[in-house]
């Protein structure tokens, strides 16, 4: 495990991995035993519009420990690494001294506290109109050739269905006309930068894993998620905002809609979740830093 600090204590602590896997439960006792807050890492569960289906802690969870960083931003708004980054490093002057525990599955805000971001350049609205109106009703495989011609590195980087990031990445260049990469200059810093911290990177056995989603989706649904979905479709949101793509929510708009049945839904959401976690696996074998200690969340419950 990564040093401590005199007395036993990390200067912060960081829980990863993947969907399912148990992080937050653990974020939280740990919370509980070191006189710590719960700060939430994970790019949905910032959203106020969806609790049952991004799997925040509920009201009674809150209740017993501090969180913070949930719920608190609006599905209208493009939420980003930046902001996370700014909103972690206000947080982080508020503390007076309770431990802070870092937790959920997204990588690249994680990477942010230690690392840094880069801060790319704002897209005027017509641009972007312009670009989502080209977009419309076409295979997100064919913007991705499409921005292959006009910035073959930031193809390279993404996968050809990752649509928000491909048409992301063509906003960018046609606003600027530069490809996206050149502004992965110098990083600001991340607020993490320099502190002793203990990393832990939740690492459950696969088929147990894929298990535990399938039976959590359908949970979701019995308590409620279907509903959530309901009132933000009711809202009529741009569908390339984050919070109208998060797992789950373009299959049960689908079932509104009328044009698939609820189990297809389910179906589709649960294979979505699944393939989202075999990507948190390989995003952070390949993508984190040194120090980051994998365990079996079995295991950290008894060890930790």
């Amino acid at each position: 495990m990564p040093d401590r600090e005199a007395g036993g204590r990390p200067a912060a602590i960081l829980i990863a991995g993947p969907t399912a896997s148990g992080k937050s439960a653990l974020a939280a006792r740990l919370a509980q035993r070191h006189d710590g807050v719960v700060i939430n890492t994970d790019s949905m569960q910032v959203y106020a519009d969806l609790r049952r289906l991004t799997a925040r802690p509920d009201p009674d969870e809150e209740a017993r420990v501090p969180h913070r960083l949930y719920g608190h931003v609006d599905g209208a708004v493009n939420y980003s690494v930046g902001h996370f980054s700014r909103d972690a490093t206000a947080l982080l002057l508020t503390l007076d001294g309770r431990l802070p525990v870092f937790v959920g599955g997204t990588g690249l805000y994680f990477r942010a506290l230690e690392q840094g971001f880069s801060e790319l350049p704002p897209v005027p609205e017509a641009v972007r109109a312009q670009v989502r109106g080209a977009a419309e009703g076409r295979p997100t495989e064919a913007l991705h050739t499409d921005l292959a011609r006009h910035d073959p590195e930031g193809a390279a980087r993404l996968r050809p269905s990752d649509r928000m990031r491909v048409m992301r990445a063509l906003e960018i260049f046609f606003a600027t006309g530069r490809p996206i990469a050149s502004f992965y200059g110098d990083p600001v810093p991340g607020p993490l930068a320099g502190w002793n911290l203990e990393k832990i990177f939740l690492a459950p056995d696969r088929a147990v894993l894929r298990a535990r989603i399938d039976v959590r989706f359908r949970t979701m649904i019995a308590e409620g998620a279907l509903d959530e979905v309901a009132r933000l479709r009711s809202r009529s949101l741009d569908p390339m905002l984050p919070v109208m793509r998060a797992h789950g929510v373009p299959g049960l708009i689908a079932h509104l809609d009328g044009a698939v049945s609820l189990e297809d839904a389910i179906l589709r959401g649960q294979a979505d979740t699944r393939a989202y976690a075999k990507r948190q696996f390989t995003w952070f074998r390949h993508q984190m830093g040194e120090g980051w200690h994998w365990m079996d969340p079995e295991a950290a419950q008894v060890e930790l």
